[in-house]
């Protein structure tokens, strides 16, 4: 299969609500379908295209801009691109939503959505316990802000979903939008 204008996939939640754990069997699935699909992990981003940014309000909105460019340009080669960053400013997601668009590309926000305190149960690192005890500075959604989307194409919610019974609500948002067909994918 080959858009002739791709999409972006655009995961964003509070860090370990499960971006990058639903990102990998969406991608898997396109894939298998025969779809160009490229992932953009928040993570492996900050590893290598924003290596040397810190956490203030710019240099995550420079993140973001980043990881907006490179899926706004696969987009408009008929790439799928899936990005999983917390991207916490709705403003920043809504200006990306809004160049990928422009290049007649199509534009999923995936809102994954998870309680801080089932994201506190789930973190092996302790870091939302450190956050909450005021031990770490400007962790988003806990000293720093995470604004949710006020109108995402998709919600999933984490702490009470399992991976497919979210993967299967975003593979029927894809067809219901046209992006793939009714039979394509069984998940």
């Amino acid at each position: 299969m080959h858009m002739k204008k791709g999409l972006t996939l655009w995961f964003t939640g509070l860090s370990g609500a499960g971006k990058s754990t639903l990102s990998a069997p969406i991608a898997a699935l396109l894939t298998e379908q025969g779809y160009n699909v490229e992932v953009l992990d928040g993570d492996e981003v900050r590893t290598h295209l924003s290596k040397g940014l810190g956490f203030s309000k710019d240099d995550r909105d420079t993140n973001i801009r980043r990881i907006g460019w490179v899926a706004k340009t696969l987009s408009k080669h008929g790439v799928i691109a899936i990005t999983a960053a917390i991207s916490p400013y709705r403003d920043v997601r809504d200006e990306v939503r809004g160049w990928v668009e422009k290049t007649g590309a199509g534009f999923i926000e995936i809102y994954v959505k998870c309680s801080i305190a089932v994201l506190a149960e789930r973190d092996v690192k302790g870091l939302y316990k450190k956050a909450l005890a005021g031990e770490i500075k400007n962790f988003t959604g806990v000293s720093d802000p995470y604004e949710e989307p006020t109108d995402p194409d998709v919600v999933v919610d984490s702490s009470v979903e399992t991976i497919e019974e979210s993967v299967r609500k975003i593979v029927a948002k894809l067809t219901e939008l046209g992006y793939l067909q009714p039979h394509a994918l069984r998940a």
